[in-house]
């Protein structure tokens, strides 16, 4: 039993209104694997880096039970590096610069152990990566997660289909349902979109919540009003890995249960915001993600008393 993560473990620089960094570790896989770990233990990495990349971040990921196995390390080249300004509402940013280095000829190996994964969490990444690593897997998994953008809508749209047709659920924000189904609404959006494949799908709507949608049924999560917001980046990737981490601890993939997923990921996704990177996701307690959950279920919770005429 294995949860299976394919991403990218990079350099951002950031800046947003409120604060800016130097260069530190992101990268999808690098927050997915970090959200999981909080509630499963056996995480396999898939993912290439450079010789410039911080050990001591490596350590911190294997001592949080991440299999670095499939991590490929290119002596001699650069990780992969983005550096990006956002704007003062932070659901819009400018990308200052961004240098593929390791990323831009990245051809994903699967180890033996990982080809017979239970869980499979495709973080954003090329569709024709994301469709090599499923070629390579030996059984199809209980279930598989799909993140993309609209970068690879613009570009790649074909082979994004394709691996979306074979992915039970996928996890994009609201713009890029919208350009993905040429539809505003974004439950029609999430009707044309299930029609190419997934069983259900989840949008995040960043600070307005997530919705989680099926072929019949519907469920809305709130995101955390928070008093400090430091940095969105990871925060959709970290929502991704505590509700794939969750599933795969739990092994209920049924809809009542991906409810229950989509407000831990949304607890999750709460903590990365607060800090600059994958900081806030190091050394969490557990006690903290417990009463933070308590706050999304008091969040929500309330009485009615329907007046009769």
């Amino acid at each position: 039993m294995s949860l299976v993560v394919v991403g990218t473990v990079a350099f951002d620089k950031i800046s947003t209104p409120f604060g800016q960094s130097e260069k530190i570790v992101g990268g999808a896989a690098s927050y997915i694997s970090l959200s999981a770990s909080q509630f499963y233990k056996d995480i396999k990495l898939v993912s290439v880096i450079g010789d410039d990349f911080p050990k001591d971040f490596l350590d911190t990921m294997a001592a949080q039970g991440v299999d670095l196995a499939g991590l490929q390390i290119k002596e001699g080249e650069k990780s992969f590096f983005w550096e990006g300004k956002y704007h003062y509402d932070l659901n819009t940013r400018d990308t200052l610069d961004t240098q593929l280095n390791v990323l831009a000829d990245f051809v994903p190996a699967l180890p033996d152990s990982y080809r017979n994964c239970d869980f499979l969490m495709l973080g954003n990444l090329a569709p024709s990566v994301q469709l090599s690593v499923l070629q390579q897997l030996e059984k199809r998994p209980k279930l598989v997660v799909l993140d993309t953008m609209n970068f690879w809508m613009d570009c790649a749209l074909e082979e994004l289909k394709e691996v979306i047709s074979q992915v039970d659920v996928i996890t994009i924000n609201d713009e890029e349902a919208r350009q993905l189904s040429g539809q505003y609404s974004l439950v029609k959006a999430a009707r044309i979109i299930l029609d190419m494949g997934p069983k259900a799908i989840v949008i995040k709507k960043g600070e307005n919540g997530a919705l989680l949608i099926d072929s019949e049924n519907m469920f809305f999560a709130p995101a955390m009003p928070l008093e400090e917001v430091m940095d969105p980046t990871g925060a959709g990737d970290t929502f991704a890995g505590g509700f794939i981490g969750y599933l795969a601890h739990s092994r209920d993939i049924s809809f009542e249960n991906m409810k229950r997923a989509v407000v831990l990921g949304s607890a999750m996704a709460s903590f990365s915001v607060e800090r600059f990177g994958t900081e806030r996701l190091i050394g969490l307690k557990e006690s903290e993600i417990d009463h933070r959950i308590q706050l999304f279920v008091d969040l929500v919770d309330f009485d009615i008393l329907l007046v009769d005429e």
